[in-house]
């Protein structure tokens, strides 16, 4: 149970002469979870801050559970078999303590919530994150966790590279072909075992797959090819971790070797430009990146090859949320972000390095301890 920064939501609600803020959706709707640290049904439910008080409507049979996680004022759950709506009970918990005439809610909620509040109140819509963007340090210490456990998936899966042997142009592992679906079953199997869930996204490309940026399907790996791998497990908390690093097993092409040098130069580049902290511009640190892979010849924003995604995103209850380090946004204390440069070609493979930090005051923090090389050694 967490405390969340409610203190947001007054500013808010000041700045908006609005009387109340509610918010309805599920399990799967990261703002909300985020503002409640609830990690309830895939039914809706509701939460309104009114008259300086944070509550939980949750469902009936879920009560437990929300006064376990909810870091807020009070949990009001509904007494009877069917229940009224989320949208509903958001009403009555507000015209309890209010005479409320207008409230605000997020940009994004349902047609049918909208819908079912426009009948009491006059709706007034925020894009505001609540604070959400600058991780609190209880946050941080969970995204940490997650990216361990994550470090722990990659060591598995670079000794499992390690330990493969070359038949013709094809790597094996325990007599049998290594594939990427192996080796990703390998990955999820530790993150498993420690205790967070892959959450679909244990990406593993091979040579030409490794320009697919999200590549989950099965492919060969060959030797002296590229081998992606890109772990983002989320934890029991609802946070994630991310991690890149890029392997070649058997001998290192003159294209491999140059992709490998110019992406590691370009987070070295990224993770200067972070040295400077809290008010760095997002951009500088994209703009670092790019220069350092022109000046080793690959092309940036390139639609076939080079580098065509951006530099780096936040990283929290989403595994891509604000801040990306492609914008105009300015850094601040507690943003959590990627630093994952990297250069593709469809014909030849791909290259990228990412590793998770924090923005300090007067740095930055990494979250990432895993090490950059090219060849896989048995373990760390």
């Amino acid at each position: 149970m967490v405390q969340k920064p409610f203190d947001d939501i007054i500013r808010e609600l000041d700045r908006a002469d609005a009387d109340a803020f509610v918010h309805v959706g599920d399990r799967f709707d990261d703002q909300l979870r985020y503002l409640t640290d609830f990690s309830g049904p895939d039914r809706d439910y509701a939460f309104v801050h009114v008259a300086g008080r944070s509550i939980l409507c949750a469902p009936r049979l879920f009560g437990e559970q929300a006064r376990r996680e909810f870091g807020g004022d009070e949990v009001r759950t509904s007494v009877q078999q069917t229940g009224t709506t989320a949208p509903a009970r958001a009403i009555e918990t507000i015209r309890e303590f209010a005479d409320a005439r207008r409230i605000l809610v997020p940009g994004h909620i349902s047609h049918r919530t909208a819908t079912s509040l426009e009948q009491q109140f006059e709706l007034i819509t925020t894009d505001a994150d609540f604070g959400r963007s600058r991780k609190t340090p209880d946050e941080r210490t969970a995204i940490a966790g997650v990216q361990a456990a994550a470090q722990r998936g990659m060591a598995r899966a670079e000794t499992v590279l390690a330990e493969t042997t070359v038949q013709g142009e094809n790597l094996h592992w325990k007599d049998k072909p290594l594939t990427t679906e192996r080796l990703r079953r390998e990955v999820n199997a530790v993150l498993a075992r420690h205790g967070v869930g892959d959450a679909g996204n244990t990406v593993i490309g091979a040579g030409p797959s490794c320009a697919d940026l999200h590549f989950t399907g099965e492919d060969g790996i060959r030797s002296g090819e590229t081998v992606l791998l890109d772990i983002s497990p989320r934890g029991s908390r609802g946070y994630y971790g991310d991690l890149t690093r890029t392997f070649v097993v058997g001998d290192v092409g003159e294209w491999e070797r140059a992709a490998y040098d110019a992406v590691r130069d370009a987070q070295d580049a990224a993770l200067s430009t972070l040295d400077a902290g809290a008010g760095t511009p997002a951009e500088t640190v994209h703009r670092s990146v790019s220069e350092a892979l022109q000046s080793h010849g690959f092309d940036v924003g390139a639609v076939s090859a080079g580098m065509y995604h951006g530099t780096g995103h936040g990283v929290g209850l989403s595994l891509h949320e604000p801040p990306s380090l492609s914008s105009e946004a300015r850094l601040e204390v507690g943003h959590v972000v990627t630093v994952e440069p990297g250069v593709y070609d469809p014909e030849r493979g791909g290259v990228r390095i990412e590793d998770l930090v924090v923005v300090t005051e007067s740095g930055y923090e990494n979250l990432t301890e895993y090490p950059r090389r090219l060849r896989p050694t048995s373990g760390r």
